[in-house]
């Protein structure tokens, strides 16, 4: 059988925990030295790190620039280290005094507690926000982040909810703001990606279970408890 012939998993198959797997050459990434022979933290870089790093690739802004972080989960916690490493202005937004601490940590100027202010005034009280990275998996949390943007502002959604997002019109026509959405990048891209997250030391908070306890890591990570990337390691 011709190679182009033969299934590429992710692609044209399910699958993800075969040993082997078929794939483009053009769709792999090249590992830096630095994480060749740490998979478990460069796994999520791959994916989360990607996803973040694409979305904030497209926010029209300069340095220096407000740009805001909706939720410190699997996603937001990477999304806030590459904002503050790109030279933006970072505020973080998520539920409860009690992130406050991790925020800062990961490079949060500003912390927003949407259970006990509304976020859009918040950002407006900042100033605006030139970007808000939405990654919270709940459409109704971010309706009220479009107010917070900034004349021209984006809010670029890659947090999938089941719920849908409710917009004014006013805020998006008199503001003219943006509501996009966006996935990932090229190979490419998550090359980039990687070289920035090994010289700003950016990294993945995991939690790390055996490849037989797949079936509880998904369990666990669909019900929100993961903190905050679960890794399967198959050397376990």
């Amino acid at each position: 059988m011709n190679c182009a012939d033969q299934p590429r998993t992710g692609t044209t198959t399910d699958g993800g925990y075969a040993e082997y797997a078929f794939a483009r050459a053009s769709g792999l990434v090249r590992i830096p030295d630095e994480l060749r022979f740490n998979p478990i933290e460069t796994a999520p870089l791959l994916c989360a790190g990607l996803t973040v790093y694409s979305a904030l690739l497209q926010i029209n802004a300069r340095r220096g620039a407000l740009v805001a972080v909706q939720g410190i989960g699997g996603l937001g916690h990477l999304g806030l280290q590459y904002a503050a490493r790109l030279g933006y202005r970072v505020a973080a937004i998520a539920r409860g005094a009690g992130k406050f601490d991790l925020a800062s940590k990961l490079g949060a100027d500003h912390y927003i507690d949407s259970s006990v202010e509304n976020p859009g005034t918040a950002l407006r009280q900042l100033g605006g926000a030139a970007a808000v990275i939405a990654t919270a998996s709940s459409g109704s949390s971010m309706s009220s982040l479009i107010s917070g943007l900034a004349p021209r502002g984006q809010m670029i959604v890659v947090g999938a909810a089941r719920d849908p997002i409710s917009v004014q019109t006013i805020d998006l026509v008199f503001g003219t703001r943006s509501l996009i959405g966006s996935l990932t990048d090229s190979a490419i891209e998550n090359e980039d990606n990687l070289a920035l997250s090994v010289s700003e030391g950016i990294h993945p908070m995991t939690e790390v279970m055996p490849l037989v306890a797949a079936p509880e890591a998904y369990a666990r990570m669909m019900s929100g408890k993961a903190r905050f990337r679960i890794v399967l390691d198959t050397t376990a």
